[in-house]
């Protein structure tokens, strides 16, 4: 995934001026270090964390405790946990297949003549679990055989009950709409994320910079929060785990899942795109006095979105004013009122895997649970943090354990993580939408690296020779000067 952030380093922030950033760098999960391992609260190792599942168990046994009967039905909190977890040892189509199998098996649901009454006592459990099943992952019924078993086994007990078939009905129609939105992805919101070269004389595009489009910081704010909401809806809970699959050694020989988490990464590219977009209209003005009053903007709508609880932004927008190209920038800088900027820096600082802006994280989730308005509902954290976390999660723990059983402890803390997540990225913005500002977000170009150092340098002369040569490179690279 390309981008311009580097966790791996001891320290994102130092005090004066801003850090110097590289956009060279990535966010990647080998450029990661791993955060401290800390048990959950109140939990002892090896004990279950949800009453009735085992701390491991066998995938037949879990898949077991996955299929309703006329007198059971697994608790919720087990039934995302296992299959957001089941994909890493059997494909999602695979297991429907399996516990459809099971229902018929246990239920004689292929006898000729049914057993109504006990039939009526299953078949709401089993519309129940197929509903949680389609509602949550809707992306486990795109395969066709899929959708074969979901109809072929309700098809069995619709006989019973007229109304097992309308309900099924409404659950195919909600799976369709999912499916349709979900066909259309993120991928159309952005306009082209190739950065521009420099030029001496930009395109006329590049002359509407943003503070003529929108010079209120709190209405730039709730914009990106706009953005940041609408490009998480698209992100499954399961590409979470597919993001770090690896092929299960008692599985089948190929890992389940081959294609790449596109929704994860186009999300990354709109962090790394602000990035860029941040740099880019601090460095284009040609005097040091507009590029100071863009850099202050850009601190207060960094405030805005820490205040919302937009933190992507807040830690994208840090991320812009601190790359190479404009950190270089002193005379502009000593014109910038730079209080309020390092107190952001500190709240966003790796230092103790990052643990000011987890505290400000774990506030404004209780801020969402005790919501009073709808805008105290926001939470949208540093995201690649949260991959960051997700990733050292999967990777500290084996997925199976000697014996070969499925280290079930290890899912529900997993299913834990991505389920605040996803209670997180259903919250509908309260936010009026400006589409003349979004669309200026999406479509305005950014300059590449070189092309930031470049006009950073026509803004404020290199300091050095070091600087003096890259200067002259890049005009002879760019602009075709010698």
């Amino acid at each position: 995934m390309d981008g311009c952030l580097d966790l791996s380093g001891p320290s994102l922030f130092k005090a004066g001026m801003p850090r110097t950033l590289s956009s060279s760098n990535t966010v990647t999960p080998e450029s990661l270090s791993p955060p401290p391992a800390q048990p959950p609260d109140g939990e002892q190792a090896g004990q279950p964390l949800l009453e009735g599942a085992p701390s491991s168990a066998s995938l037949d046994t879990l898949i077991q405790q996955l299929v309703p009967t006329a007198d059971y039905y697994p608790e919720k909190a087990y039934i995302f946990t296992f299959l957001l977890s089941s994909r890493l040892f059997i494909e999602p189509h695979e297991l429907l297949a399996r516990v459809c199998h099971l229902c018929i098996e246990q239920q004689q649901l292929d006898k000729p003549v049914l057993d109504k009454a006990q039939v009526r006592k299953f078949g709401p459990k089993l519309l129940q679990l197929l509903s949680e099943w389609t509602e949550t992952f809707p992306r486990d019924f795109q395969e066709e055989s899929a959708m074969g078993h979901l109809t072929d086994v309700v098809g069995r007990i619709a006989p019973c009950d007229e109304a097992y078939r309308k309900r099924m009905h409404q659950l195919l129609q909600a799976l369709h709409q999912k499916l349709a939105a979900l066909g259309r992805g993120p991928d159309g919101l952005l306009g082209s994320d190739s950065p521009i070269a420099y030029r001496t004389k930009p395109p006329a595009s590049i002359h509407r910079e943003l503070l003529g489009i929108c010079s209120d910081p709190y209405t730039l704010a709730q914009q990106l929060t706009h953005v940041e909401l609408e490009r998480l809806r698209h992100i499954g809970p399961e590409e979470f785990v597919q993001a770090f699959v690896n092929k299960d050694s008692l599985a089948s020989t190929k890992p389940c899942f081959g294609d790449k988490p596109s929704n994860l990464e186009a999300y990354v590219k709109w962090f790394n795109r602000l990035c860029y977009l941040v740099a880019t209209e601090i460095c284009m003005p040609a005097k040091k006095k507009q590029r100071a009053q863009v850099i202050e903007f850009f601190i207060d709508v960094a405030r805005e979105c820490f205040n919302i609880g937009n933190f992507n932004s807040l830690m994208a927008i840090i991320s812009g004013m601190n790359m190479s190209p404009v950190s270089r920038l002193r005379k502009t800088w000593a014109k910038v009122k730079t209080a309020k900027f390092f107190i952001l820096e500190h709240q966003m600082d790796p230092t103790g895997n990052f643990c000011n802006y987890r505290t400000a994280l774990r506030g404004a989730a209780h801020r969402s649970l005790t919501a009073h308005s709808s805008c105290e509902k926001i939470v949208i954290p540093f995201f690649s943090l949260l991959i960051k976390d997700i990733y050292f999660l999967n990777e500290g723990c084996a997925n199976r354990l000697p014996n070969g059983h499925v280290n079930f402890e290890k899912f529900l803390e997993l299913a834990k993580q991505v389920g605040e997540f996803i209670t997180w990225k259903q919250v509908e913005c309260p936010f009026e939408q400006d589409p003349s500002i979004i669309h200026y977000l999406h479509t305005a170009p950014i300059f590449s690296e070189d092309g930031l150092y470049l006009a950073s340098y026509e803004s404020e002369s290199p300091e050095n020779q070091t600087e003096k040569e890259r200067w002259k490179a890049l005009r002879s690279s760019i602009l075709g000067k010698t």
